[in-house]
């Protein structure tokens, strides 16, 4: 975990050189309305399910991934915020322990986002709201019993709340915290031979920190 981790947040820095030396021109010009950040996020799910059939319920795994986010400032005080990322989870139903395998989660967010002391030489809080959609993908590793899982994708919302901490120059550093509501209709083809079918709230909190870097 420790060396995942380590990647992670290295791919993440990364992330956030390349798309300055993208993005960035000959001569950075002041108050660009541009920012980029990469940060290490905890994806830690809150989850709770209705399943047929088995009954119970499931338990979603946390998991730890770098993510990128670009951010346009209309103003001082206003920006648009689109997060981008993709996070694995494993799933098991409760209590029975049936492995219902691995799925990948792409969820692009998209927030308004107010922040309340822009040009403090210390401390930049800000808070936002928007809206998720969620696509599954790449379901694999499920015990033998599970033939087959389908997962319908999700729109929800999001709120976050955050703060900028200037380190030098145009960087700072940065932490984040944010609440979406992800639900998906989850079918599940099994050997029994029946067909489950069970509705998932995952609605996780995400809790990030990273670096981010603005024109």
């Amino acid at each position: 975990m420790i060396n995942r981790s380590f990647a992670a947040a290295t791919l993440s820095c990364a992330l956030v050189a390349s798309v300055a030396a993208v993005i960035v021109p000959g001569e950075a010009e002041a108050k660009s309305p541009w920012m980029v950040r990469g940060r290490l996020i905890a994806v830690l799910p809150d989850e709770d399910a209705t399943v047929s059939i088995l009954g119970g319920d499931v338990d979603i795994d946390t998991s730890i991934v770098p993510e990128l986010d670009i951010t346009y400032f209309f103003d001082e005080h206003w920006a648009a915020e689109l997060i981008l990322g993709v996070t694995p989870h494993e799933i098991t139903h409760k209590p029975s322990n049936i492995d219902l395998g691995s799925v990948w989660l792409l969820p692009p967010t998209l927030t308004l986002q107010y922040h309340f002391q822009p040009n403090d030489p210390d401390f930049r809080p800000y808070i936002g709201a928007g809206v998720n959609y969620t696509l599954f993908f790449g379901h694999d590793d499920a015990d033998p019993v599970v033939r087959k899982a389908e997962f319908d994708p999700s729109f929800g919302f999001a709120l976050q709340a955050g703060v900028d901490i200037p380190i030098g120059g145009n960087w700072t550093l940065n932490v984040d915290v944010k609440k979406v509501w992800i639900n998906t209709e989850a079918t599940i083809d099994t050997t029994i031979p029946a067909v489950v079918r069970a509705d998932v709230d995952i609605d996780p909190v995400i809790v990030g920190v990273g670096l981010g870097y603005r024109w």
